[in-house]
This record gives C-alpha cells, sequence and structure tokens, in this order.
C-alpha cells in the first residue's frame, strides 16, 4: 500500500478532527436535553412568569447541584450566554407542565484570565494563569474560537481549585 500523499493526510485529519467536535457538540446538546438521567428538559427563557417548583443549587460549570444531592441540566447555551461560573447560586423552577426555567440568583466573586484555547480527547480548554480551564462546547461555537485562539476567560475569584471557565470574549 503507497503512503497517502500530505495533503490527503491534513485533509483526513481536519475530518476527523470536525467529526470529533461534531460529536461532542452532539452529546452536549443531548444532555441538555435530556439531563444525565433521561428526563426531558424544556428549557424556557427566565423572564416568562412561571410558577411551581422552585429548587435552589449551586452551578458545577455544566450542571446544577441541588440541596437533595441531585444534579440538574443547565442548557448549555444559557450557561455559556449568561457566563455563568462554578459555584454561581441558580434557582430552578420546574412548571407544573415539566418545563425547565432557571435564573442566576448569586454570581460568585470572579476575575478575568487571557489564555489559549487547546482540545484534548474532543473536549475544550483554555491554558491560562499557569492550568487549563475547561469550557463549554457551545461557548467554542458561539464564540467562533479557533484552537490556538486567545481567549478572555472568567473564573471564580475565590476557587483556586476551579475545573471550569465561562468564555467571555475571543481575542
Amino acid at each position: 500500500m503507497s503512503e497517502l500523499p500530505e495533503k490527503q493526510v491534513k485533509r483526513l485529519k481536519a475530518l476527523i478532527q470536525e467529526a470529533e467536535t461534531s460529536l461532542a457538540a452532539a452529546k452536549e446538546l443531548l444532555i441538555s436535553v435530556i439531563g444525565d438521567d433521561d428526563r426531558a428538559v424544556t428549557p424556557r427563557s427566565s423572564i416568562e412568569d412561571v410558577s411551581g417548583k422552585v429548587i435552589e443549587g449551586i452551578f458545577d460549570g455544566q450542571m446544577m447541584l441541588g440541596p437533595d444531592g441531585k444534579t440538574y441540566p443547565v442548557p448549555a447555551n444559557y450557561a455559556s450566554k449568561s457566563k455563568l461560573v462554578e459555584g454561581d447560586l441558580l434557582k430552578l423552577t420546574i412548571t407544573d407542565d415539566g418545563g425547565f426555567v432557571y435564573k442566576q440568583i448569586g454570581p460568585v466573586e470572579r476575575k478575568q484570565l487571557i489564555g489559549t484555547l487547546v482540545q484534548h480527547d474532543g473536549i475544550y480548554y483554555v491554558e491560562a494563569g499557569g492550568r487549563e480551564y475547561r469550557i463549554l462546547l457551545a461557548s467554542v461555537t458561539y464564540f467562533k474560537i479557533d484552537l490556538g485562539g486567545q481567549v478572555t476567560i472568567i473564573v471564580p475569584a475565590d476557587n483556586p481549585d476551579a475545573v471550569w471557565a465561562a468564555v467571555e470574549a475571543a481575542l
């Protein structure tokens, strides 16, 4: 078997990268729709006047941890656009028809860092301040950040062990 020309190898690598990114996006979307425990989630605008069961919890970078120990799926696009960071206090209203309405009610103190977008095994990170912070795929696609691109991220000011960051802007 002959070796593939360098151009074809580069194209194959690019196609594989695109497929991995699409697969990661599909997984993230699935979690935001059905959650980790296969409950359907119908996100709604937090502006709507809604009634139902109210649960307050802490955002862990991807999900809301309730006081009952359960995790509740936070739509990735809401977390990304709202620039939620680990430790933020959220209020979840589960409406009478099963819809989920989130509202940020207690943001933690934040600090900004500038870093570089990297990827390992289909997961995106920003290298900043001598370490890597995981970021949501929704942020990568929303801000159209390329691998190796410079990014401003937001992290909790008082949590040196934070794993997740929110994207403030692509530079």
